[in-house]
């Protein structure tokens, strides 16, 4: 009976690595190269690749049964990262490479017809489980730094198989890859000084900094509303270091990790207005995180926010309260964290210029009702500061002088966010709860939330998330109450939009 030769890999269900063993089986009979355990086309066609780059580096697979199963069966298997796990499982079946040494080690790679090894997504999180299973791993070299920083782990970065076989018989020593260090570079994007004049948006831009609140930005063409939303991520504070692992969990197993560095500035997605759902919350036929996944910890730009198609818009509703998303296929059920902050702009209709009478077209007002229809009340109810940007006229553009530095609005929001995690009631004000906010307010304060709510006509969801805005504005002032001014600054950031109530 022929022996079977074995080797660890791993799935992907969300950012969870799923242990996968790769058994290898050589017997007598027809030739063939067969493999099984639920494999997609992708791991179906390993075998055409792991035969050329054995054939590229001077051996062939012998004239039998070669059978190939991945375990457990039932578990789905994509992606072309099986393709060196394959190849090692069939080395050891002819005796080629150690058995014994392999049980030491998890695997993932592509296999070029060359016998190089390319990178492959989901390194980072494989390395974790692999180091939680007490085993060494053998990746592309390009993603052996990636790899490194799971910490006390065996880590095999050869760039091709002849390397890695002459590793394992002793011929030539593969030295461990050591992480890269994070960048310590200061922002270099654009500075929130080149905005002349929009005061109020720059208030509105900084309080949604400091606690973490959605945005939603509404003005006529060329009023400055992408402008600021591209000076929000200069805002934000770095990363910690476990949000920095998690977030980069999410983008190695999207195959964005670049270099194996770890993200430490905040992420800013902008996707385009014509994005589809699988593209915005995630799925597709391989499941892969979506834009607000990798936006977790970070920001979401929706530019033109009535342009996205309904489905989209409306599939956000659920990830901005929960903080994941789910995406539910016929054999598995994938999430991925999905907490971000969720910033927007649009015009007030769809010519751009509701308001101005020598400018808006002939259906004013119906064309603004009919543009801003395109949003639930639902979801304009999450966003938490609604603000209009109106455009700047020429002589002010001319004559303001240049605002304050990003570095300096930044130093506000670290110390507001650094208040807000001495609390230690959630990540950012955004995530309270109303009863760790309640006892925090004074009397008179919750008696003018009380008497707003009844008067706007305000949902649970609305008074409780103007309450998290007070919050900000108060720590902002460095105050340790939430005071009536407080929430009267909260309050006008929840006015009607034009042509629409509130």
């Amino acid at each position: 009976m022929s022996s079977i030769a074995r080797i660890q890999t791993f799935a992907f269900a969300g950012i969870e690595a799923v242990p996968v063993e790769v058994q290898v089986q050589i017997a007598p009979g027809l030739p063939a190269f067969l493999i099984v355990g639920l494999p997609d086309k992708a791991v179906g066609e390993s075998k055409e690749r792991v035969r050329a780059a054995l054939t590229a580096i001077g051996l062939s697979l012998p004239p039998k049964r070669v059978l190939v199963n991945m375990a457990p069966a039932d578990i789905a298997k994509e992606g072309s990262h099986f393709d060196l796990p394959i190849a090692l499982a069939v080395l050891a079946a002819m005796d080629v490479l150690p058995r014994d040494e392999l049980h030491e080690f998890a695997a993932l790679g592509e296999l070029a017809l060359d016998g190089s090894i390319a990178p492959v997504a989901g390194v980072l999180p494989a390395a974790m489980a692999a180091s939680a299973r007490e085993l060494g791993l053998v990746c592309p070299a390009s993603q052996g730094p990636e790899a490194a920083w799971a910490g006390r782990i065996q880590v095999l970065a050869p760039p091709d198989l002849p390397a890695l076989i002459n590793h394992f018989r002793g011929i030539q020593t593969l030295t461990q890859p050591v992480p890269p260090r994070m960048d310590d570079a200061p922002w270099a994007g654009p500075c929130l000084s080149q905005v002349r004049g929009q005061e109020s948006a720059k208030r509105a831009l900084e309080i949604a900094a400091s606690g973490g609140h959605n945005l939603l930005m509404i003005g006529p063409p060329g009023a400055g509303k992408s402008m600021l939303a591209a000076r929000m991520a200069g805002l934000l504070p770095d990363l910690t270091p476990a949000e920095a692992l998690e977030i980069s969990l999410v983008h190695s197993v999207a195959g964005m990790l670049t270099e194996g560095r770890l993200l430490k500035r905040p992420p800013f997605r902008d996707p385009h207005h014509s994005a589809s759902v699988p593209a915005l919350v995630g799925g597709g036929a391989r499941a892969r995180p979506g834009e607000i996944s990798l936006a977790h910890l970070g920001v979401l730009f929706l530019d033109e926010w009535p342009e996205f198609p309904r489905a989209a818009l409306e599939a956000l509703r659920q990830p901005m309260e929960t903080g994941r998303t789910t995406v539910s296929r016929a054999n598995a059920h994938v999430t991925y964290p999905a907490r971000f902050q969720c910033v927007a702009a649009m015009n007030p209709c769809r010519c751009g210029y509701l308001g101005e009478p020598s400018r808006e077209c002939a259906r004013a007002p119906h064309c603004g009702q009919d543009y801003q229809q395109r949003l639930s009340g639902p979801l304009l109810d999450r966003m938490d500061v609604v603000i209009e940007v109106q455009p700047l006229p020429s002589a002010e553009l001319t004559r303001a002088p240049p605002g304050e530095r990003t570095e300096v609005v930044a130093a506000r929001v670290a110390a507001a966010r650094d208040r807000q995690c001495a609390r230690g009631l959630a990540r950012c004000n955004a995530e309270a709860e109303w009863d760790a906010l309640q006892p925090m307010a004074d009397a008179d304060a919750l008696a003018l939330l009380e008497t707003a709510a009844t008067r706007l006509r305000l949902s649970t969801r609305g008074q409780v998330r103007t309450l998290r805005v007070a919050r900000t504005v108060a720590d902002l002032a460095a105050a340790e109450r939430v005071a009536r001014g407080h929430v009267a600054e909260a309050l006008a950031f929840r006015h009607r939009m034009p042509g629409r109530g509130a």
